[in-house]
């Protein structure tokens, strides 16, 4: 198993500029049965992740959950960060009541530690670096395995869209939410 030099402090959302590239499309790395989400801005220059995400309509929870966990100003930093993105249907996906309970303010830490492990801060991580490999990297709660040996999984999870390119990185559109070990 190749191992990713990722090895970032938790504290570090904030790291060198980067500006995105070939922000026209993203490359899906593997199609849902449902309708594929689109992303569309008029300028990924100046678009960061929260920007893209908000802009495409189907992460309504996980900005909602990185407001309330007061990490969404760190997600709109200069970056590069890569992150691994759960839609609104993979947060409905959680046990009922689970999403309300996380975004009560007693459980803040929770919830940022469930956001923290879809963020690779440092790095801008596109899936041509991970076709045909499995890899791990560190987030910023911890390893993840990526397995791009057939599409791209992280901890199981599907890459439903890859490479949606921000200002300050890239997102990546996962069918599930990541969970820490327990």
């Amino acid at each position: 198993m190749k191992r990713v030099a990722l090895s970032l402090s938790a504290l570090a959302f904030a790291a060198a500029p980067a500006m995105a590239d070939g922000c026209s499309s993203y490359k899906s790395q593997r199609t849902a049965a449902a309708e594929p989400v689109r992303y569309v801005t008029d300028s990924h220059d100046a678009a960061t992740i929260v920007d893209v995400a908000s802009a495409a309509g189907s992460f309504e929870t996980l900005i909602a959950a990185a407001k309330a966990a007061d990490l969404a100003g760190a997600l709109m930093g200069e970056g590069p960060l890569t992150v691994f993105a759960p839609t609104d249907d993979a947060f409905a996906a959680l046990p009922e009541g689970t999403v309300e309970t996380l975004l009560l303010p007693e459980n803040k830490d929770q919830l940022a530690s469930i956001l923290k492990l879809h963020v690779i801060a440092g790095a801008k991580v596109t899936s041509d670096q991970l076709a045909g490999t499995t890899t791990q990297a560190e987030t910023l709660n911890g390893t993840v395995t990526i397995d791009g040996t057939d599409g791209v999984t992280v901890n199981g999870a599907t890459v439903i869209a890859a490479d949606v390119m921000a200002s300050n990185g890239v997102i990546h559109v996962i069918d599930t939410v990541l969970l820490p070990e327990s």
